[in-house]
């Protein structure tokens, strides 16, 4: 296997903690680092090195190095850097992969290697039913569940006829159907547009023009900046209420600002959830990069989390498979979302709360949480899983 790969910028870069020399546990982060969705992978990977700071600079006890890589949103190249991760960088475990066109490609070969795979955000269907693996565990969510606590809010709400729209790929259609597994309303239209599309203004006139009781959009990372603000600039939102997930979030907020008041945001994390370790965390993050995290942050963090307990339950240790898969799935930490077990399928239980965006007491657009719309809740496919 070669892995010169010409022309591209691969953005390589390895920290280590106690020194390379000393690292007994090799860790590969893959995620999407640069272009318009660039911030969420930054966000995955900088929380995840404050998790490794927050245990000591170390996991399990043992000393380790990171080994991080961008896939810059490109399935094939994933592909790419797993292998390298895998074959030349001998690496243990690989962490992180945002976007779920990047986690089909890799997700087979990562698990066919014998290596731990620990997702932080993407989480497309597949996976989690009849193709999951027992060398995957993920921090975040099945993509259908993270979408069903706003279909389940807009029918608590009363909204009779909504409009969908979501980028065309595997995670915009998995939005999609979760909203309307828990949607008991009308669907007027489903839109797919194209991915890391900029313009939406014919989007938004034909939405208009269909007159729905609210929108609901899945927009992550600069589509999302520009839906909104498109949306704000056409007298939209406040009108027409706009529901969405992964749109308005920690990476596009600061970007956003007041124009986003009024949103209603389903996640599984809001910064002002009030347990001991997410107000350290958020405090932590804050001061070290200087700005709030997001669920992408929060989900990487618990990532790192979870590695530590395992670990340390493994006594370092990564080459025995099943005693590492036995102590990642006794999720023996606190994760800064709130309760936290796995499922059958290696992917969680969690809660799905409201969060919208409100202004602070600083008179800052802040994300405000708003309580629970799904309490303890399974994804739809674990069922189909064969893991016991």
């Amino acid at each position: 296997m070669k892995f010169k790969l010409s022309g591209l910028v691969l953005a390589v870069g390895v920290m280590a903690w106690g020194g390379v020399a000393q690292a007994q546990v090799k860790i590969g982060f893959l995620g999407t680092l640069s272009g318009p969705a660039g911030a969420l992978g930054q966000d995955q990977y900088d929380a995840f090195m404050l998790g490794i700071e927050h245990a000591g600079g170390k996991l399990g006890g043992q000393a380790v190095q990171v080994i991080r890589e961008d896939d810059q949103l490109k399935p094939d190249l994933g592909v790419q850097l797993a292998q390298k991760l895998i074959e030349r960088d001998k690496v243990n475990i690989i962490t992180g992969v945002t976007f779920s066109n990047v986690m089909m490609a890799v997700h087979k070969p990562i698990t066919d290697a014998g290596v731990l795979l620990l997702g932080s955000n993407a989480g497309p269907t597949p996976i989690t039913g009849k193709g999951c693996s027992p060398m995957y565990f993920s921090t975040s969510w099945n993509n259908d569940s993270l979408h069903e606590s706003m279909g389940q809010h807009a029918t608590d709400a009363g909204y009779k006829k909504v409009y969908l729209l979501a980028p065309n790929y595997q995670a915009g259609k998995d939005a999609l159907s979760g909203f309307k597994r828990f949607y008991k309303g009308t669907v007027i239209d489903e839109v797919y547009t194209q991915v890391n599309q900029p313009d939406y203004s014919a989007e938004i006139a034909q939405l208009q023009a269909a007159a729905p009781d609210a929108i609901y959009v899945f927009y992550p990372g600069g589509m999302g900046v520009n839906f909104v603000k498109q949306y704000r600039q056409a007298g939209l939102l406040g009108k027409i209420p706009m529901l969405s997930t992964s749109t308005v979030d920690g990476t596009t907020l600061p970007a956003l600002k007041d124009l986003a008041l009024g949103a209603v945001t389903g996640s599984p994390y809001s910064p002002d959830l009030d347990n001991p370790q997410n107000k350290k965390f958020v405090a932590d993050f804050q001061a070290k990069y200087k700005r709030m995290p997001s669920l992408y942050a929060a989900q990487s963090y618990d990532a790192a989390m979870l590695l530590n307990s395992a670990l340390t339950k493994t006594g370092g240790k990564t080459d025995n498979k099943e005693a590492l898969r036995t102590a990642l799935k006794a999720a023996d930490f606190k994760s800064v979302t709130g309760p936290f077990k796995f499922n059958n399928n290696q992917f969680p239980i969690r809660n799905f709360y409201r969060v919208d965006v409100a202004k602070d007491a600083s008179g800052q657009a802040a994300f405000v949480n708003k309580g629970v719309a799904l309490k303890d809740h399974a994804d739809a496919y674990h069922k189909e899983c064969p893991l016991k």
